[in-house]
């Protein structure tokens, strides 16, 4: 991330969003990004994943300028290399856990989608949920049936945004557990937005914005 920044209008008058950001993240590195709320944790985010475009600056992957490329490029890029795990859980109300975690791995082409799924699901503990859609599971469960999708592509890169914003304490714990597992296991590069102490704690390194600048 190199000066980015996010300017809106708000009516007449211009808000900063981000400002002048800059800083690297290495290959299987662990970052927590905290701040108050409006501090621009969440647009951060969104820029790093090519799912929003800055007023300024740039964010290279791996080399790639992500804003070199038509917003086609960025989804493909995407599709390629980047999980995402949500404190809403993201997850579509119709398909069960199982349809879930297969849809991006459809997305991607793969012909073995429901094996690696199946077998990404009983690696989170729920090989006996598969048929169960979102509505049938508990929170932590869903935002499992969550970690399970976004690691099932194999990510180099997982962005999680307040991943246990919408838990309980005692869950919320459980899925931290869970997703770094998971990171080691793959070593994947985690970049996450954060509130929890507990999460930030067990992160290699710490970022804090404060008014769209990094502290």
């Amino acid at each position: 991330m190199e000066n980015l920044g996010k300017s809106v209008m708000v009516g007449e008058d211009r808000l900063d969003i981000l400002d002048g950001v800059s800083f690297a993240v290495n290959p299987g590195e662990t970052v927590a990004v905290l701040g108050s709320s409006g501090s621009g944790k969440s647009t951060l985010l969104g820029l790093i994943a090519g799912l929003d475009t800055p007023t300024a600056g740039t964010v290279r992957i791996a080399g790639q300028d992500l804003f070199a490329l038509d917003e086609d490029g960025r989804a493909a890029l995407r599709g390629r290399g980047m999980g995402f795990v949500f404190q809403s859980f993201q997850l579509l109300p119709d398909l069960s856990a199982l349809d879930n975690v297969m849809l991006p791995l459809e997305l991607a082409g793969l012909a073995d989608a429901r094996e690696r799924a199946r077998a990404q699901l009983a690696r989170v503990g729920l090989g006996q949920r598969e048929r169960h859609r979102p509505n049938q599971l508990s929170g932590g469960e869903q935002q499992r049936v969550a970690l399970a999708r976004a690691f099932a592509v194999a990510p180099s890169l997982l962005l999680a945004d307040e991943p246990t914003g919408n838990l309980d304490g005692h869950t919320g714990a459980q899925v931290i557990e869970l997703m770094l597992a998971l990171n080691r296991e793959q070593g994947a590069t985690l970049i996450v937005v954060t509130h929890d102490p507990a999460l930030a704690g067990l992160c290699g390194r710490q970022l804090r914005l404060e008014g769209g600048r990094l502290a």
